[in-house]
């Protein structure tokens, strides 16, 4: 069946730049300490999923021990009840044999079919397929196999397009006509995040969304640690009738805003490698200070808080809405000659991380009442001689 639905995961980055349809593949490459763990974690207990298969492939005991101690205490945010109660874990810890390892995805895949089959969407959380490939390494290296690249086995990129091809929505058999789907979203941990290595080469082919994940936004405490220049996604076209229907004609518009806002950053930042920030345009130096405001008040997203942890699309769209009349507001009054020096950067950060923090029903009301008072700040400024 076609794909037409998202699955809604509550993270701004990715519900707006690289949504993700329910029944697709997705897969979250990323070096160690990048968030792949929590990441999961969040989509986990935010996305709109009626069961979530949490398969832990190899982990370190102490992580499986995390999760199971930690999800038993987490409230479903949709229904109030403890989130277990949708929750199916696959626990297979590194120490575990490597034929267990192997086994543990192909398990965590047939009770997803299962719950599919009585009607339901399922998600699975892999985490990881590195892991997973080791084991096909090690098997095939007891067993006498020629080796393919890097000592995995030649069959590996067969394997894993055996395990996301199983992906999909469908209508099941029988009656009453019950329509599931399986969601699969898969954490890959390329040995020092080296992106060309064999399993996340083989994953970025099959997958129909790529999350990837950057070490230096991660040491800079940006997360999620989305990088939005490396990461696609393959269903903008299929959910785009759902969207339209859902948010309106400028949804897309306000997609197109964000996008060409960060990929002008990045033109503008080697420019100024070159000529030095004071070389820069006024109009540009603000594109600079709107970038920076749309990362680390949109993009980043704090998983362990209460309101920020989840984002719904109408909220994000509500997010942006500010940020474009505040661009526009701002622009305006720069072409009549301020100067970015004279625009209250501090005011505007503390205003929109308040922004940030508040309800999807206040947001509208609050946002408007921001704008106006940004736009009175910015016309109280004199304008000096040209």
């Amino acid at each position: 069946m076609p794909l037409e639905n998202p699955l809604e995961t509550g993270q701004r980055v990715l519900d707006t730049l690289f949504p993700l349809a329910l029944g697709g593949a997705g897969v979250i490459p990323g070096g160690f300490g990048t968030g792949k763990t929590v990441t999961q974690q969040s989509l986990a207990r935010w996305c709109n999923a009626d069961v979530i298969v949490y398969i832990g492939c190899g982990e370190r005991g102490n992580e499986m021990t995390e999760v199971l101690e930690e999800f038993p205490e987490l409230m479903d945010p949709r229904t109030g009840r403890p989130l277990m109660e949708r929750v199916v874990l696959v626990a297979n810890t590194s120490n575990m044999p490597v034929a267990a390892r192997e086994a543990s995805i192909y398990l965590g895949m047939s009770i997803a079919e299962y719950f599919r089959d009585m009607g339901r969407h399922v998600a699975i959380m892999a985490d990881s397929l590195s892991r997973w490939a080791e084991a096909l390494r090690e098997i095939g290296g007891r067993l006498e196999e020629m080796p393919g690249e890097e000592g995995y086995p030649a069959y590996l990129p067969s394997r894993l397009s055996q395990y996301f091809e199983r992906s999909g929505r469908v209508v099941a058999q029988g009656t009453p006509e019950r329509e599931g789907s399986v969601t699969v979203i898969s954490a890959v941990s390329p040995p020092g995040g080296d992106f060309s290595e064999p399993v996340t080469q083989s994953c970025l082919r099959l997958s129909g969304a790529f999350w990837g994940l950057d070490k230096t936004l991660a040491q800079q405490r940006h997360f999620p640690a989305i990088n939005w220049r490396s990461s696609y996604t393959l269903y903008e076209d299929s959910l785009a009738p759902h969207f339209l229907k859902a948010l309106g004609e400028d949804w897309e518009e306000k997609r197109h805003f964000l996008r060409t806002t960060l990929d002008r950053e990045k033109e503008l930042l080697e420019l100024v490698q070159l000529v030095g920030r004071d070389g820069l345009s006024e109009e540009d130096k603000w594109l600079l200070e709107l970038a920076e405001l749309l990362r680390v008040v949109f993009l980043q997203q704090n998983a362990f808080d209460a309101v920020d942890a989840f984002t719904s699309l109408r909220k994000a769209k509500a997010l942006l809405d500010i940020f474009r009349n505040l661009d526009q507001g701002v622009v305006q009054r720069l072409r009549q000659g301020l100067g970015t020096d004279q625009v209250p950067r501090t005011f505007l950060r503390d205003e929109l991380f308040r922004l940030r923090s508040l309800g999807e029903g206040e947001l509208d009301s609050e946002g408007d009442l921001f704008i106006q008072s940004i736009k009175a700040q910015l016309a109280s400024e004199e304008v000096g001689p040209a």
